[in-house]
Order: C-alpha cells, then structure tokens, then sequence
C-alpha cells in the first residue's frame, strides 16, 4: 500500500506539474531556441551530441559559473561577504586546483560523458524537439534528481570521512580548508566516481530527453559551485529554495572536517544531527556580532 500511495503521489504531482506548464504563456525564446535545436540535430549525429555537446555543456557551464567567485578576490566590496576572510584565495592554490581539474574532467569524467549516447540509446531516450519537455517539467525532474543526489552524497560523504578511508580518498578534496568556486570539483579520482555515482541516479529515474540531461548538469554544477564559492552573498536567489544547505553550510564543513556532509538541502544533517556543530559555531558568531 505504501509504495501505490508514493507512487500515486508522485504521479498526481507530475499532472499538476504538467498543467501548471499547459497555462504558461508561451516562451517568447522559443522560436530562436528550436532553430537552434533543430540545426543542431540537423548537422550532427547523436553520438554527437551526446558526447562533444554534454563535453561542451559541463565545461561550458562549469567555468562560466566559476568566474563570479575568481572575479570576486580582485573587488575590495565583496571581501565583506567572504565567510574565511583569513584565508585568501591564492595563484598557486588555484593553479594546482585547475592543473587537478583538467585531469578529472578529461581523464575521469570524459571517459563516463562517451558513455551518454549508449545511456539514451538503451533507455530510448529522445533527442527531438518535440518531444522535449517544457522547462517547469525540467524544473521537476532536476529537483527530483537533486533529492536522490542528496541523499546519495550524504551517505556516502560521511563514509569517506571514516578514518581508515578519509587519508586515502576524500582528503584531496579536503586540502583548501578555505574552499573557492573551482574547487567544487577538486577531488581524487575515486572520489568523484563514488560522489559522482549519485548524479547519474536521478538521470536513470527521471531523464525523458537529453534537454534533461543537460539541465540536470547546469543546476548541479550551479549547486556545488556556489556553496564551494567561500561568499555569503546576500540576495543569492538560490536562497529562496526550501532547505537549501548554501555557502556558509558546506564552508564550515571545510573548515571543521566534521558535520554538514549532505551536498544540497539540510534535513538529513538535521535529522541525523550531523549538524549540531555547526549550529553552535553559528550561535557563537551572532553572539559575537551583538558584542561588537
């Protein structure tokens, strides 16, 4: 009986997501963005696209998102807002990081991205403008994939912080105390396939269409970039999702190696407690604030 009730739940709430995106009005963007699509599909093959464009996309988007935070050292205005004012970025840290960084991305993770077209072949994935969906049902499928991520980062994080792993895997990542934008994929190479096991997760429950790849990718990486970014900006839009973990979540992990392990929201530090250090660090700064 439980597992009919879920599953009537989550159907009835992807009926509703659907006719939410049925009264949209509609996408002043989309005609430019379906002839983009369709010459896309038009001049390339889908091994193609499925291979070179999800290549394209991570980097793309990974880089574009790591260059607020990079810019943000050179303004004097938002050294406010870094949490780790002590710490400060480095040439050299963020040289060895990007160094690590072009060899995880095309040593590691290229190697999983050649994989894509056999992924959406197997499962009958569509590639065609038609049949893709509109973005509230992106929007669903990529929170849905964010949920199943969580959990999976989470268990598994706290796992590699057990002692007779930590030094052999997870340390690597755990080398910028004070963590930066770029870093958000800094880690050893089994690292990111044990933590990166749990993205393609959700892409095996909820992807219809390779958009939905894509898109899951872009709010990923905007995800870890942002609470690996060591700024607390205020007005961060990413705010305004319920039990989001944010900057100053993870960037406290990074500082106290202990706690805050899950990647995204906070009910699982919350109600497994994993987050009890964090919360008094956090009361003895605003009792600081009020003594200034």
């Amino acid at each position: 009986m439980e597992v009919n009730g879920t599953v009537n739940i989550l159907g009835s709430a992807y009926m509703a997501v659907e006719y939410a995106d049925a009264m949209l009005p509609e996408n002043p963007f989309q005609p430019s963005l379906k002839h983009a699509w369709t010459y896309m599909m038009d001049n390339y093959t889908k091994f193609q696209i499925a291979t070179w464009g999800s290549l394209f996309v991570h980097e793309f988007i990974y880089f574009s998102f790591c260059l607020p935070g990079f810019l943000f050292q050179f303004l004097p205005f938002m050294q406010r807002y870094k949490i780790q004012q002590d710490k400060p970025e480095t040439w050299e840290k963020q040289w060895r990081c990007f160094k690590m960084l072009l060899f995880n991305h095309f040593c590691i993770q290229l190697p999983l991205i050649c994989g894509t077209y056999y992924f959406t072949e197997f499962f009958n994935i569509p590639y065609h403008w038609d049949a893709m969906p509109r973005w509230p049902v992106l929007l669903a499928q990529c929170l849905g994939c964010a949920v199943v991520e969580d959990t999976w980062h989470y268990f598994l994080h706290r796992l590699l912080h057990h002692r007779k792993l930590y030094k052999h895997i997870h340390k690597v990542h755990h080398e910028f105390t004070a963590p930066f934008g770029m870093q958000a994929e800094y880690a050893h190479p089994a690292e990111t396939l044990i933590l990166g096991s749990g993205f393609f997760i959700g892409i095996m429950l909820f992807c219809n269409h390779v958009s939905m790849l894509w898109a899951w990718v872009a709010c990923r990486l905007l995800e870890t970039i942002d609470v690996h970014s060591g700024y607390d900006v205020p007005m961060n839009p990413l705010h305004l999702i319920p039990f989001y973990a944010g900057t100053r979540f993870h960037d406290f992990h990074h500082m106290n190696f202990v706690g805050n392990y899950a990647s995204t929201f906070t009910w699982w530090d919350k109600l497994l407690k994993t987050d009890s250090q964090f919360n008094k660090h956090m009361l003895r700064q605003d009792d600081i604030k009020k003594g200034q």
